[in-house]
């Protein structure tokens, strides 16, 4: 779309699925920002409609903007559809449509790009529309972006982060206090930073859909949710704690998005959730709170890190408002952003086969010939030991060995064996570590 002359340009008019917390930043923006934004995208923004579940519930709002039919607004002269409803099914339908039909998509939509991402973005090319989601990742942390675009011309070698704020929230607090996993996550559900329902936090499923985003855009190859190793934090103790506090460590959830490369040269994807013990000199442990933040490598541009709000309504309509201007200039200048780059087409990694580091705590007889048992094992599966810390205490010991790196399968396979040794009396904690050279 173009203008000539004194003209008024039309104003580019925006359909609203969803209409919660962010939405409502989003209307509240678009309203007070009016004249700014316009003079930023080269034409007005002007609502086409809003859909929400029940309109009764909604008297901020326009009544004459509302609906409950957001297939209705597809269907409108909208030129843009912002998705902030959540799920699958049937918001993946809808923004098909709109794209098909040339119209331009803004969502947050975590969940449906990491499953859906390919068939979006092959609408999105067919039709020539624009797809964006900065918002869908790291709430007002520009970081798919850079990703995407000033990136580009690098390679990207490593992303990891904190992706989740209600699961560094509690694995903060469970630092800061030495209180428990239940006690910690009632204490942020009453608090307001756990969910209802927080299974899709404390369980890696939020953080797993925005490692496949993060891996796909990094790694130019499609990585869905299915591709990420996930695992939560519930089984996350105060000992796990406790035990990295006494080697100088904290506690994370991480996503963590590699690029492997074999021995005879060939790349592969990893990409994986769970909580390692990083080193409290590391730029990741100092993040507390519900705060997020990522840590990029790439070979040129070397060390980066991405760090501020990772949620909320405002953060994350600020995402939103970014990426609606963009498109809606797009729109204005007849231009188009950056396509899907999935060329590299990297296979995936299983989480078996992926190079990490153990740390394992356990509970030993006190007699000698120990650690000569347990060292047998290690070096039954290949597993180079690191470092060895030993203490006596009546009739047990407690032994803490730290690994070299090594496939995830054989370490696991080095635990099962050791927790099955006569003079081992109890594995009391075994945590993947991150953060130092293997």
């Amino acid at each position: 779309m173009s203008t000539h002359g004194t003209e008024a340009p039309r104003p580019i008019r925006i359909a609203l699925l969803g209409c919660g917390t962010v939405g409502g930043e989003v209307v509240r923006l678009l309203t007070e920002q009016a004249g700014e934004l316009a003079a930023r995208v080269g034409a007005p923004l002007e609502l086409a409609g809003i859909a929400v579940r029940r309109p009764d519930k909604h008297p901020e709002l326009p009544p004459q903007l509302l609906t409950p039919d957001p297939a209705k607004l597809i269907e409108s002269d909208a030129d843009v559809v912002v998705e902030l409803i959540g799920g699958i099914e049937p918001v993946r339908d809808w923004l098909l449509a709109a794209l098909h039909k040339g119209k331009s998509v803004v969502t947050a939509n975590k969940a449906l790009l990491a499953e859906c991402s390919g068939e979006l973005s092959e609408a999105a090319d067919s039709s020539g529309a624009d797809l964006y989601f900065e918002a869908a990742v790291a709430g007002a942390i520009p970081l798919l972006r850079p990703l995407r675009e000033s990136l580009a011309g690098d390679r990207i070698t490593r992303v990891m982060g904190i992706v989740n704020g209600t699961t560094n929230y509690i694995l903060s607090a469970m630092d800061s206090t030495g209180a428990g996993y239940a006690e910690t996550l009632d204490e942020a559900s009453r608090l307001g930073y756990a969910e209802a329902d927080p299974t899709a936090d404390v369980d890696g499923y939020d953080a797993a859909s925005k490692a496949a985003i993060l891996a796909s855009l990094a790694f130019h190859s499609r990585v869905t949710v299915a591709d990420v190793h996930r695992e939560g934090i519930a089984g996350v103790s105060s000992s796990d704690i406790l035990a990295a506090q006494k080697i100088g460590r904290v506690v994370k959830l991480l996503a963590i998005c590699e690029r492997v490369t074999a021995e005879e040269g060939a790349e592969s994807v990893s990409a994986r959730v769970h909580p390692v013990m990083i080193p409290r000199a590391h730029q990741l442990a100092g993040v507390g709170g519900a705060f997020n933040a990522v840590y990029v490598e790439a070979d040129a541009a070397g060390e980066l890190m991405f760090y501020g709000q990772g949620a909320g309504g405002a953060p994350t309509a600020s995402a939103v408002l970014g990426d609606l201007v963009t498109v809606a200039r797009n729109r204005v200048l007849a231009g188009r952003g950056p396509r899907e780059s999935a060329h590299a087409a990297l296979p995936i990694r299983p989480m078996g086969q992926t190079p990490t580091r153990y740390h394992i705590s356990l509970d030993v007889a006190d007699r000698a010939g120990v650690l000569a048992q347990v060292a047998q094992v290690f070096a039954v599966h290949d597993v180079s030991i690191a470092a060895v810390r030993q203490r006596d205490r009546l009739s047990t010991a407690s032994l803490v060995i730290v690994t070299h790196s090594a496939p995830d399968s054989a370490l696991q396979s080095t635990v099962d064996e050791i927790s099955r040794l006569d003079v081992v009396r109890e594995v009391v904690s075994v945590m993947r570590v991150e953060g130092e050279d293997s």
